[in-house]
């Protein structure tokens, strides 16, 4: 059975985890936020220690793409790519949102529409739209949470279902009704069921050119000029 490791840095939090076919042999969370640089080759060891596995052992690398944090993604992929191109293993690529909304869809078991989101800081979220089946029916996008979101959705009489770190946001401007708060969020063990298909169907990313799917630039600042 296939051994895969999988990096979740999409969010504030570090997953990795370990699965051997369908099943989950470990999974570790960095105890704090932002803390990936820190924490990823700690975890990953753990992971494999307590799976009692090998690096290079592994059959594959499942990595989120984002969209997410700018910072965490880049460390995320500057993992993978290093391990993947150091022992020859395929890297594998998972929509972070897509794993957000199937692992909702597993949780609330609801005929509805899922937006996953994933806090882009104030009151903007990275969010796409999926159905009960999994399938994408609104492009990855970020928008501004106000009273006016999901408006159309909610008219036509459709059943939401929001998860992610950036669900929380939405409590205060939106309209309880026909809205389920999932309390479902990013981690590594959200990707295996969608990486274990792109594994059996080899459906794999070239690490070298690899980059994440960052959605907006990142947000920089530059330095004022100093006075004379």
């Amino acid at each position: 059975m296939s051994l895969i490791l999988h990096i979740e840095t999409a969010t504030d939090i570090c997953s990795i985890g370990l699965s051997r076919g369908s099943r989950l042999i470990s999974l570790h969370n960095a105890a704090a936020g932002y803390q990936h640089a820190a924490q990823i080759t700690l975890l990953i060891q753990r992971c494999l220690e307590e799976g009692g596995v090998k690096m290079e052992e592994l059959d594959a690398l499942s990595l989120s793409s984002g969209p997410g944090s700018y910072t965490s993604l880049r460390v995320g992929a500057a993992t993978a790519k290093g391990i993947c191109y150091t022992l020859d293993k395929p890297l594998i690529v998972v929509d972070t949102l897509r794993a957000l909304a199937l692992a909702s869809l597993k949780q609330e078991r609801e005929e509805a529409l899922y937006y996953p989101m994933i806090d882009a800081r104030r009151m903007e979220v990275y969010t796409a739209g999926f159905d009960a089946a999994n399938e994408q029916v609104e492009a990855a996008q970020a928008i501004i949470v106000d009273e006016g979101a999901f408006r159309e959705q909610l008219r036509a009489g459709h059943r939401i279902v929001l998860s992610g770190n950036g669900a929380e946001k939405c409590r205060e401007v939106l309209p309880e009704e026909n809205i389920i708060y999932s309390p479902v969020e990013c981690s590594a063990a959200h990707l295996l069921p969608l990486a274990l298909i792109a594994y059996e169907q080899e459906r794999f990313e070239d690490a070298a050119y690899y980059s994440p799917f960052y959605l907006k630039p990142p947000n920089i600042t530059k330095p004022k000029p100093r006075l004379k």
